[in-house]
């Protein structure tokens, strides 16, 4: 099952479907600009959905995007409707980043078919659909959540990953080697993972790359793969959902690394490795 859809496929399914505008950017978290975008224009009977505070919990030892609290996205869920067999569309601008996040929060509470609309709501407007600045009324649902249905590492199970299978640091090279980190108090990676930058998996216009397979081809060359498990972080926890959405339309199981660098390192005696990968 492909976890993508196309922006003429929403708009022919748009009737049957729950969509969620998820537009955020870590450069403006916090500072409402996702929800200025929404309101100058949507998908029509899309829910505005903020990623920091409604798929994500307070930073702090979890990490700068903590999983959220599930109370938290059940009330989301039952605001808009969905039921885990409610069928389920999420956007951002462009890159989907931020959509993949919500994909994949979803997913672990239990909500079965969710697809990302490729592109973002970008696609939707270069495809000359119609946006609407109205904004749906609460459905008032009676969901309950049953957080846990995706399997998740702490840091000692990512440690064990990078040595025993693979883990992958979906983070920009410069910031995986150490040489620069505009985010994080620490520079540097999990000792043993490997770089495979999200932002390599989509293209020019924010869709994704269509030789999926011969990019992962070439990400894993030459690479022991150990006991073939696969895990994922990135500085948060947000653009790692990202190279995993890439993954599962492969159909390649992945891990998340929820609370991803920002985690790691609030633990001094963790070790931190620098400088590029071997080769």
């Amino acid at each position: 099952m492909t976890h993508l859809i196309r922006a003429d496929e929403l708009a022919h399914e748009i009737e049957d479907v729950v969509v969620l505008d998820v537009r955020w950017a870590l450069t403006t978290a916090n500072t409402g600009a996702g929800r200025e975008d929404y309101d100058a224009g949507h998908v029509p009977g899309a829910f505005f959905v903020d990623l920091d505070t409604e798929l994500a919990a307070p930073a702090g030892d979890g990490g700068r995007h903590p999983l959220p609290t599930p109370s938290v996205v059940q009330a989301l869920l039952r605001r808009a409707g969905i039921t885990e067999d409610t069928r389920v569309v999420v956007y951002d601008g462009k890159e989907s980043y931020a959509a993949a996040r919500a994909w994949w929060v979803l997913r672990w509470v239990g909500v079965l078919d969710v697809r990302v609309l490729d592109g973002g709501y970008a696609a939707w407007l270069a495809a000359g659909l119609p946006v609407s600045t109205e904004e749906p009324a609460d459905r008032h649902g009676d969901v309950d959540v049953r957080p846990g249905r995706l399997p998740t590492l702490d840091a000692d199970g990512a440690a064990a990953l990078a040595r025993d299978g693979l883990l992958l640091d979906a983070r920009a090279p410069e910031r995986y080697a150490g040489e620069t980190e505009p985010i994080d108090p620490v520079a540097g990676h999990v000792p043993g993972a490997v770089n495979s930058p999200t932002s390599a998996w989509v293209t020019g216009d924010g869709t994704f790359r269509r030789d999926l397979a011969e990019h992962w081809a070439r990400v894993t060359d030459g690479l022991d793969l150990g006991n073939g498990q696969v895990g994922v972080y990135c500085g948060s926890g947000v653009t790692a959902a990202h190279e995993m959405l890439a993954l599962a339309e492969l159909g390649v199981d992945t891990v998340l690394y929820p609370g991803s660098w920002s985690e790691w390192i609030r633990d001094p005696a963790r070790p931190v490795a620098t400088g590029p990968e071997p080769g």
